[in-house]
């Protein structure tokens, strides 16, 4: 065996095999958790650091805040990389197709950086996202697939009842007086610090594809979630109402007078990106009857039921996954009561049998094939789980 097969032979190989097999071998990567057929690395979790760092750094976080806030996110980087895994397995299992999309997407964000040459396409997506085009797409895929399956088995199953809208609208009417005239808004924005032209180009290209889901009826507030490089992104997007003169006068003019409803098209070009508004809301000066506020009573409401469905939801996948985690790390989603210790292969030891056995005929007979592979699973049903 050539040195460079027997290198890539060790990469994922367990420390403690390892060192049993050479001492002066160096780990190049560690397996650190399994999910199902997936495996998830060390660097996976060194590479969600440094993107929790980034996002934290482009909004705005600096000094002591800034360190503060990404170790409070570092603990939850296993288990978003689990999360996601586990949706996008879901999404195969859906036959959630979003090739399309992908296609559509790359062809638009080539079209916007003015870049004819797929060789010099693929350079600048290399240069702008630090990724390979079809490292880039798969990125692109899997962030899709799993929108689409918290959208299709979460999103779609809550449901507000108008008696309870009613209900909160009875409870609160004082908080629909308006002493004055407000405009309740929320908001999606793509950021374009640190970006060239062509980044500029393409983050205007995501913001226009944002408008455009919006308006064809996605959840604005989920595609805020999703999406949105702004603080409000955590609360769907909700900045809540502002008198006109606490609004920028650029922002001021483009939703002041618009409906219910309206969402600005195109996008607003700031100087740190383009921002998405979505007018929640207008309120005159008094009481608001129930109909002028129901929707946005609606829109209250469901966020806050939305949210700890998806982690259920994520906490079931759990339960009927094959899990797998390495001493040392933690999911800080675990389901309850799952056992998810790590096997390590060092550890196993062969089947054996003795004479006395044999002569009794007391060992069953095991055909190759139903062998359990050391961090398998395998379905006693006989369909097989990705």
């Amino acid at each position: 065996m050539s040195s460079s097969k027997r290198k890539a032979a060790f990469l994922f190989l367990a420390p403690a095999v390892l060192a049993a097999a050479d001492p002066n071998i160096v780990v190049l990567e560690e397996i650190v958790a399994k999910v199902n057929g997936d495996i998830i690395t060390r660097s996976e979790l060194v590479k969600g650091r440094a993107a929790v760092q980034e996002d934290l750094a482009r909004r705005g976080l600096k000094g002591r805040e800034l360190a503060s806030a990404a170790e409070e996110r570092a603990r939850d980087i296993l288990r978003d990389r689990i999360d996601q895994l586990l949706l996008i397995q879901k999404g195969k299992e859906l036959n959630i197709n979003v090739d399309p999309e992908i296609t559509k997407q790359v062809a638009d964000i080539q079209k916007a950086a003015g870049i004819a040459d797929p060789e010099k396409f693929q350079a600048f997506v290399r240069e702008q996202t630090g990724m390979l085009l079809e490292d880039y797409k798969n990125e692109m895929r899997n962030s899709l697939i799993t929108q689409r399956v918290i959208r299709q088995e979460v999103g779609s199953k809550v449901n507000i009842p108008r008696a309870e809208v009613r209900e909160y609208y009875e409870a609160n009417k004082k908080e629909f007086f308006r002493p004055e005239d407000r405009v309740f808004l929320s908001e999606i924005l793509i950021s374009t610090q640190g970006k060239d032209a062509a980044g500029i180009a393409a983050a205007e290209k995501k913001a226009r594809d944002l408008v455009a889901r919006a308006k064809k009826g996605e959840r604005f507030a989920e595609l805020a979630r999703d999406n949105s490089d702004s603080p409000s992104a955590e609360n769907g997007g909700d900045i809540g109402g502002r008198k006109k003169d606490d609004l920028r006068t650029e922002v001021a003019d483009a939703v002041w007078e618009q409906s219910r409803g309206f969402i600005t098209d195109p996008p607003l070009k700031l100087e740190n990106g383009f921002l998405i508004l979505r007018v929640d809301d207008k309120q005159k000066a008094g009481q608001a009857e129930f109909e002028e506020v129901e929707n946005l009573i609606m829109e209250r409401l469901y966020m806050p039921r939305f949210q700890p469905k998806i982690r259920e939801y994520l906490t079931a996948l759990r339960q009927d996954a094959f899990l797998e985690i390495k001493e040392g790390y933690l999911d800080t989603a675990a389901a309850p009561g799952k056992n998810t210790a790590w096997s390590d292969p060092a550890q196993l030891r062969p089947e054996t049998v003795t004479k006395e056995e044999v002569a009794l005929k007391t060992r069953r007979k095991r055909l190759l094939w139903t062998l359990p592979i050391p961090g398998t699973k395998i379905n006693r049903t006989g369909s097989s789980r990705s």
